[in-house]
């Protein structure tokens, strides 16, 4: 099962200098309305894309509404040789209400 990262550890490392990817697989229309800054959605239509031109050790934060289906995601994209996968605690919703001026809309 793919690790989990807490809110403050995820948005630490996305105000670093190296920050790491992070995929939302949150829908389309949700994501439009507002997502983190520099994530990039991820779905069925392009998670085989994503898989083929992502470094296997590059770190992966997968995000959802609540942090409870990004863990399954982030199990997938770990059997599919991603070696550095981890589902954000609490999702993007902890994320707005926690950070509300580092949100971007599509």
């Amino acid at each position: 099962m793919a690790q989990e990262i807490s809110l403050l550890d995820a948005h630490q490392l996305w105000a670093s200098e190296q920050p790491p990817v992070f995929v939302d697989i949150r829908d389309g229309q949700s994501f439009a309305l507002g997502h983190i800054p520099g994530a990039q959605p991820l779905n069925n239509d392009n998670v085989a894309e994503f898989i083929d031109q992502t470094d296997a050790d590059t770190t992966v934060i997968v995000v959802c509404y609540h942090g409870i289906s990004s863990q399954q995601a982030a199990d997938v994209l770990q059997q599919h040789g991603l070696n550095k996968v981890l589902s954000m605690q609490g999702g993007f919703t902890a994320w707005q209400t926690q950070f509300t001026t580092d949100i971007e809309t599509s």
